[in-house]
């Protein structure tokens, strides 16, 4: 498995903006999608980004769309959230998560097909 060390969250105000990143040890990533999840308390972790590391596709879950941007640096094994405009309802334990083969876009926002995560960050958005 892959080892993911996220960074980045932190306490910020509504309408500001957060950049999380998520460091991925010593493989190949080629064939990996590289995921970000939330969970809030009390809540289940649920999908907010992917990315499909060797061709930069992207996709986003409703909530965050034209907000979240989510993106890799190759040469350092990276992979970042920017978030902008933040909402308290934003607030969560943001996780990065990483599956090593190629998967279906129709599966891709599911929690179960990610075999390694990152220990978590905490995003708090004040109102």
């Amino acid at each position: 498995q892959v080892q993911l060390v996220e960074s980045g969250g932190g306490l910020v105000q509504a309408g500001g903006s957060l950049r999380l990143s998520c460091a991925a040890s010593g493989r190949t990533f080629s064939n990996y999608v590289m995921g970000w999840f939330r969970q809030a308390p009390g809540k289940e972790r649920v999908f907010v980004a992917a990315i499909r590391w060797s061709y930069g596709i992207t996709y986003y879950a409703d909530s965050v769309k034209g907000r979240f941007t989510i993106s890799r640096d190759n040469a350092k094994n990276t992979v970042f959230l920017q978030m902008n405009s933040l909402k308290p309802e934003d607030t969560a334990v943001y996780y990065c998560a990483a599956r090593a083969t190629p998967i279906d876009t129709m599966i891709l926002s599911s929690p179960a097909i990610f075999g390694s995560w990152g220990q978590g960050t905490q995003v708090t958005v004040s109102s």
